[in-house]
C-alpha cells in the first residue's frame, strides 16, 4: 500500500494560462546537458511542447495524437527502445517468455494501425514488441523520443501554467519546462509482495512474477503458485509442464474462460453478446452455459465455488489450468496462513513442502516522480476524472490507468486522442478545456463498471467495462470539438 502519510496537504486546484500552438513538426531545440560537478541542472524552455513520459502502448498513442494535432512534444524512455511492458528482457519489462495476449488482435490492436494477418489470434510477445515497433517507425514516432532517459521528477512552475520535467539519462541530469506533461509509464512494473506470518522463517527460494522469465526456474522443483490472476494461471500452467510438482493458491474461485467458444476467441464471441445489447443478467446466464458445456463443474477437480457472478472481477482467459488440476499435476490450494522453513500451511489446516514459492500478486500503482496530492491521491490509489484527468492541474494527464475487461490499445488511442483534444484546447480555448476539466473534482473516481460490482481489491481499482468507457471518451471528445 502506497504510504501517503508524509503527503502534504492538496492545493488548491490551478488551471494553466493560455499558450500558443506549437506550429506542427517544428523541431525541438538542441538540449543542453549538465556536468556531474553542477549543482543544478540546465533549465531548457520547451515553449508550448508537451511532455510524454514512457514509450509504451500509452505513451507511443499519446504522443502519436499530439504531434498529429499540430502540438509540439517529446517523449522520454528510461529503456532502450519502445514498447512498454511488452519489450522483453528489458529491466522493467514484466512479460516471461510464454506471454501471450489473452485479448485477440481485432480487440487489442490500434484501431489506426492493424496488426498483420499473418499474426495468430493471440500474439506472442515478440510479435507485440515487433508491432510496436512498426507503430513507431510508420509515425515517425522514434524521432521525438530519448531512450535511456529517466524522468526523476515533475513539478508544476508558473501558478500550474507549465511543468518543469527533470530527466536523467547518462549520468546527466537536464530539466525541461513544458506547456504540458502526459503520464504513460503504465502501472504493471512495481511488484506488490504480500506478507505472510514466517515467510522470512522459509528456507526455499522466493520470487515475486516481475522476475519471472521462463521455465527454467520451475524445472524439477517442488513449486507454489500464489495468486488467480491471469499471470498467475499461466505460471502455474508452465508449471505443471516443467516442475515436479505445483501447487497453487488462491483467496477465491473464479471462473476460468477459455480462449476460444465456438471456434471463435471468446472475447469476441461475447463481444457479439454486447452487440445484441443483451440484459446483463442474461449475458450472465449465457456465459455460465457455455463454461459448464466447455469447462464443466469446477469444484469437481477440487477448484474452490467462485464467490462472486460472472464479471464481478477481471477475467481469467485459461483453458489449460483446469486440464492440468484434472491431470493431478496442480494441487489446488486456500489462501496461505502462515510459512514455516519447509513450505506453507494453508487456511484449511493442510500443507506443501517446497522449493520455491512464486507470488503473482500483482503491482501497486506508482509514478515516483509526482507527489501525491497532484494525482488526487485517495488511500493507495489515485482518483481521476475518466481514469485520466485530475482535479489539481489541467495540464496533468494520466494515460493507461485502466484494466479493461477487453484489449487495451483501442483504448489507448482514444485516450491518447482525448488528451490531444484538452491540450490543443488549453492552448487554443482555454475557457472550453476549463469548462471541461472543472468536472474533475465531482467525477474523479468514477466507476465505469456498466452496472457490475467488481470485487473489492487492488486489482480492481482501475478495472472498466470496455465498452461503457469507450462510449465515455468518444463523448468527452465530440463535447470538446463541438465546442471549439
Amino acid at each position: 500500500m502506497a504510504d501517503t502519510s508524509d503527503a502534504p496537504e492538496t492545493p488548491k486546484p490551478r488551471r494553466t494560462r493560455t499558450a500558443k500552438a506549437a506550429e506542427p513538426g517544428a523541431p525541438a531545440p538542441a538540449r543542453r546537458r549538465t556536468t556531474k560537478a553542477a549543482e543544478q541542472p540546465a533549465l531548457v524552455d520547451r515553449g508550448a511542447a508537451w511532455c510524454v513520459v514512457g514509450a509504451g502502448p500509452h505513451g507511443l498513442s499519446a504522443l502519436k495524437a499530439l504531434l498529429q494535432n499540430g502540438i509540439d512534444a517529446d517523449g522520454y524512455e528510461r529503456e532502450s527502445d519502445v514498447g512498454g511492458n511488452w519489450n522483453y528482457g528489458a529491466e522493467n519489462s514484466r512479460v516471461y517468455e510464454s506471454t501471450h495476449l489473452i485479448s485477440s488482435k481485432p480487440f487489442t490492436q490500434f484501431p489506426d494501425f492493424p496488426m498483420p494477418d499473418s499474426y495468430p489470434d493471440y500474439p506472442s510477445h515478440r510479435q507485440v514488441k515487433e508491432y510496436f515497433g512498426r507503430y513507431a517507425d510508420h509515425f515517425g514516432l522514434r524521432r521525438r523520443i530519448t531512450f535511456g532517459a529517466d524522468v526523476v521528477h515533475a513539478v508544476p512552475v508558473d501558478g500550474g501554467a507549465r511543468w518543469d520535467v527533470t530527466v536523467r539519462s547518462g549520468g546527466v541530469e537536464t530539466t525541461y519546462r513544458y506547456a504540458g506533461l502526459v503520464v504513460g509509464n503504465g502501472h504493471n512494473w512495481n511488484p506488490k509482495m504480500p506478507e505472510y506470518a514466517g515467510l522470512d522463517e522459509f528456507a526455499g527460494q522466493v520470487i515475486h512474477s516481475a522476475d519471472y522469465k521462463g521455465a527454467a526456474v520451475l524445472r524439477g522443483k517442488r513449486v507454489l503458485v500464489v495468486g488467480a490472476g491471469n499471470t498467475g494461471c499461466d505460471v502455474a500452467v508452465e508449471s505443471a509442464q516443467n516442475a515436479a510438482h505445483t501447487f497453487h493458491s488462491t483467496r477465491r474461485g473464479y471462473y476460468y474462460n477459455p480462449k476460444f467458444t465456438l471456434g471463435r476467441p471468446s472475447d469476441q464471441v461475447a463481444d457479439s453478446l454486447l452487440a445484441m445489447r443483451l440484459p446483463l443478467p442474461v449475458r450472465r446466464a449465457l456465459f455460465g452455459t457455455t463454461l459448464k458445456l466447455v469447462v464443466g463443474d469446477i469444484t469437481k477437480f477440487g477448484l474452490q465455488k467462485p464467490d462472486h457472478k460472472f464479471f464481478e472481477t477481471h477475467p481469467i482467459v485459461n483453458q489449460q489450468l483446469v486440464y492440468y488440476v484434472g491431470h493431478g499435476d496442480i494441487t489446488p490450494k486456500r489462501d496461505i496462513d502462515h510459512f514455516d522453513a519447509a513450505g506453507a500451511v494453508f487456511a484449511d489446516g493442510s500443507r506443501a513442502d517446497v522449493d520455491l514459492v512464486v507470488f503473482c500478486t500483482g503491482y501497486l500503482v506508482t509514478f515516483p516522480f509526482l507527489e501525491h496530492q497532484w494525482l488526487n491521491w485517495q488511500g493507495d490509489h489515485p482518483q481521476l476524472f475518466l481514469q485520466m484527468f485530475t482535479p489539481a492541474y489541467d495540464n496533468l494527464i494520466v494515460s493507461g490507468l485502466i484494466q479493461p475487461d477487453s484489449g487495451q490499445w483501442t483504448l489507448a488511442h482514444w485516450q491518447g486522442i482525448l488528451a490531444a483534444r484538452v491540450a490543443e484546447a488549453l492552448a487554443l480555448k482555454p475557457q472550453v478545456a476549463h469548462r471541461f476539466l472543472a468536472r474533475a473534482n465531482a467525477e474523479a473516481g468514477r466507476r465505469f463498471s456498466a452496472g457490475t460490482e467488481y470485487k473489492e481489491s487492488t486489482r480492481h481499482y482501475f478495472e472498466v467495462a470496455h465498452q461503457e468507457y469507450l462510449q465515455a471518451l468518444q463523448d468527452a471528445i465530440h463535447e470538446l470539438e463541438e465546442s471549439a
